[in-house]
């Protein structure tokens, strides 16, 4: 699963143009998960885009569902298109 989120153009605050990219590993299938439509690869890293304002709220629910984040980077513009 990979939310993708792309900023709109025109006049918004720097950090509402900020977007961050998540690299995880060891997404389970839990409690949590069986609430989706579809299972959660076990293998393999995933990428998370996620915008500024929900870096929070993303790290909780990737802990909820026992991930590990490896690496956090924020995008250029061009990359979070």
């Amino acid at each position: 699963m990979v939310a993708q989120i792309t900023p709109s153009t025109g006049s918004v605050s720097s950090s509402a143009s900020r977007v961050f990219r998540y690299e995880v590993v060891g997404l389970r299938q839990n409690s949590e998960t069986d609430k989706n439509k579809y299972s959660i690869r076990n293998s393999g890293s995933v990428f998370i885009t996620v915008p500024y304002s929900r870096l929070n709220e993303e790290y909780q629910r990737i802990t909820r569902l026992g991930g590990k984040i490896v690496k956090i980077e924020q995008l250029s513009p061009k990359e979070g298109e």
